[in-house]
């Protein structure tokens, strides 16, 4: 069905609509061709002309304090001498312009660094920095920022939280290349999808010449719209160093000054804590220094060990596991890598890659969908593009790969709780792409959940300590996944069984997940098992239906045969059972001919019928054999089936 156009309104025809088409240009039901026009489009402007700074202030950009509940830094471009650069904030009101706030409302203070930056487009841009402290917790305030006559709008921020306290923040990979056209949707898309979000962590790599005045102003063109009012947590990539640290870094990004104390690694490496989780910045650009690693190293493991948050949060820009070409960055890997598993980190977060790829150590693995382990996360956010490895550095180091893309835009949203930790990484235009749960108790312990699918939530997913077992064992059952309190039933069905519900008869027990949503259950083999033959345990719940490996029931040592024989003319069926264990055991055999019951047959001794067919020939048919012993004084019965060949006796 064809939508209906609705009519043009009057006066329409004054507007002058140009539709521009591949050969010409049609104007009013005119063709003209883009000769016409002129052979070339206009020249492109100057980017000194786009990115030079003015008395106006402009690239204002949040960076956290190691006191955020209390205390916040604001960076900040604009042509002001240093001693006219200031700042004025108070605390949100309902409304400003014609309304003015009270006296005494506003807090002035000036510009505690400014620092002028040679840039390659012919002029000096200098950036001035403001830290405003003595703030109240979780508190909205708005500033501005100018030099008494230039100013820039008001600006919103809300401190953090003296304590924990539910938020969300952005993660993103390297922005680097086309960072004017194809950036700018995904830091939008981001925005649009956690409009609440408190920080922005970049992974390295913002830009791709680490003194390219251009490129940073097309970062903060990108990004501009949000970065005055949410703090930003960057670390430097490869690409924001040409010989040294990029000369905008430290201008742009006062970052708390409380590393291993190296000039070389002031405000590249830091930490911070916020509402619960701890932050830490690496910079993984000295690999081939020694002792600017040992530096780190030594540095991390402090601020990992003495650490009260429940959350752990790590940053850097080459990854523990590459996920393109040959990449390996084995100091990276051998120095930081133990120090996440042993501390428990929870997030690694990396870029370089220009791909995606999201894992963990492989001995971490506990079922198909569940790990406990420190996940570790590549990501891209800009447009340049590499092929991936298949995921040859992750398991070739003991790693395991959960999910890879390449040709990728990508931005991802983490959500943190008290005891959650969720983590979705989405593609440019808001689509979902990959994601995961961590569950985290208060003695540290947790489990790292993928997002459910129909093809996760069911499947060979629950573990048991064996697989043979006798009739009145005990099999120690194990399974994740789950909600916190889930309610799950355990049931003890044949093995290969089909259906996704369990049968009442084949219930054993009901069970509750713990806070992690793990289960776990001592399973005893009823006596009305048969033994000798394989079981499987399965589990159904709301979210989930998966089962175990086979489990053999283990049975009665007995020796059976059958065979078919003539009689004369007549053709007969004998089975005969031989009691090969170390008790006396009850026998029946049992036929299509007839049946029989021998008691308390004695080890070594054996229970022997022939049954006759009362015909000439006979089919080719099974005789059961059924063999009860006790168990803890409970009878137990094993079943045993045997063919036997046809005979004909004409």
């Amino acid at each position: 069905m064809t939508d209906q156009k609705a009519p043009w309104r009057s006066g329409a025809r004054r507007t002058k609509i140009v539709a521009i088409g591949a050969a010409a240009l049609i104007a009013g039901g005119v063709a003209i061709s883009p000769s016409a026009f002129g052979d070339a489009p206009p020249p492109k402007h100057p980017a000194a002309e786009i990115h030079k700074p003015s008395p106006v202030p402009d690239r204002i950009i949040l960076t956290p304090t190691t006191t955020p509940s209390t205390s916040q830094r604001v960076t900040w471009r604009a042509e002001a001498p240093a001693e006219w650069a200031r700042a004025e904030i108070l605390e949100a009101p309902r409304a400003l312009g014609d309304v003015v706030p009270p006296t005494g409302a506003v807090t002035r203070l000036s510009a505690l660094a400014s620092t002028a930056v040679n840039t390659s487009l012919g002029y000096a841009s200098t950036y001035h920095t403001v830290e405003f402290t003595g703030l109240t917790p979780n508190t909205r305030y708005t500033y501005r920022v100018g030099d008494g006559s230039n100013w820039s709008e008001w600006i919103d921020f809300t401190t953090a939280a003296a304590d924990f306290a539910p938020f969300s923040f952005i993660y993103y990979g390297d922005a680097q290349n086309y960072i004017d056209s194809a950036v700018p949707r995904v830091f939008r898309q981001a925005f649009a999808d956690r409009p609440k979000a408190k920080a922005i962590v970049n992974a390295g790599d913002l830009i791709d010449h680490a003194n390219s005045e251009e490129q940073w102003g097309q970062w903060y063109k990108a990004s501009g719209f949000i970065d005055g009012q949410i703090n930003n947590i960057s670390v430097p990539g490869n690409h924001e160093y040409s010989g040294g640290l990029s000369q905008f870094w430290r201008p742009q990004f006062p970052y708390p000054d409380n590393g291993p104390g190296n000039p070389e690694l002031k405000q590249t490496v830091y930490s911070l804590d916020y509402q619960g989780v701890r932050f830490v910045a690496l910079d993984s650009n000295h690999q081939s220094n020694a002792a600017l690693m040992a530096a780190q190293t030594a540095w991390l493991e402090g601020v990992l060990k003495d650490n009260p948050n429940k959350w752990t949060v790590v940053t850097f820009h080459h990854p523990v596991y590459s996920t393109t070409g040959s990449r390996n960055n084995a100091q990276v890997r051998n120095q930081w890598g133990p120090l996440f598993e042993k501390y428990g980190v929870d997030l690694v977060l990396q870029g370089h890659d220009h791909s995606y790829g999201r894992g963990n150590v492989a001995t971490n693995r506990r079922s198909a969908a569940v790990h406990d382990g420190t996940v570790y996360a590549v990501s891209v956010s800009g447009g340049k593009m590499y092929q991936l490895n298949n995921g040859q550095n992750w398991t070739g180091n003991g790693a395991e790969v959960t999910s890879t893309s390449q040709n990728t835009q990508l931005y991802q949203l983490i959500d943190v709780e008290q005891g959650t930790l969720r983590y979705e990484s989405r593609y440019a235009n808001g689509q979902h792409h990959d994601g995961f749960l961590i569950r985290k108790n208060d003695q540290g312990e947790r489990t790292v959940n993928e997002l459910r699918t129909p093809q996760n939530t069911v499947g060979q997913q629950v573990t048991v300590d064996r697989t043979t077992v006798d009739v009145k064992g005990t099999v120690a059952v194990s399974a994740y996944g789950y909600d916190p309190a889930e309610k799950v039933a355990v049931h003890l069905r044949a093995a290969g069984s089909t259906g996704d519900t369990g049968r009442d008869e084949d219930r054993v027990a009901t069970v509750t997940a713990d806070e992690l949503g793990r289960v776990t259950y001592a399973l005893t083999v009823p006596t009305s098992a048969n033994a000798g033959s394989a079981y499987e345990v399965f589990l159904t719940s709301k979210n989930q239906k998966i089962t175990s490996p086979a489990i053999s029931v283990t049975g009665w040592k007995v020796d059976v045969q059958a065979r078919a024989h003539c009689v004369g003319t007549t053709a007969h069926v004998s089975v005969t059972a031989r009691n090969t264990d170390a008790g006396p055991l009850d026998v029946e055999l049992v036929t299509p001919y007839g049946s029989r019951k021998v008691s308390d047959v004695a080890p070594g001794k054996s229970a022997s019928q022939a049954f006759t067919s009362r015909a000439r020939s006979v089919p080719a048919g099974t005789a059961t054999v059924k063999v009860t012993g006790t168990v803890d004084g409970d009878p137990v019965t094993m079943r045993v089936e045997v063919p036997f060949d046809a005979a004909s006796c004409d």
